[in-house]
């Protein structure tokens, strides 16, 4: 997921660039709600490792 991100983001970059701002702009706001998804879903794998404990299984 945070590889998309990343993704969108040098797109919109690149779109940047070119001068094609409403793409741009586009590509931000996914680049955006990517990031944040990524983080949430981070964060909820974090709490479930804490809460189970343990080291990860091979």
């Amino acid at each position: 997921m945070l590889s998309w991100a990343i993704l969108f983001f040098i797109l919109a970059l690149v779109a940047a660039v070119f001068g094609f701002g409403g793409i741009a702009s586009t590509f931000v706001g996914i680049a955006q709600i990517l990031f944040v998804v990524f983080l949430i879903l981070f964060v909820i794998s974090l709490v479930i490792r804490l809460v189970r404990g343990g080291t990860p299984r091979v």
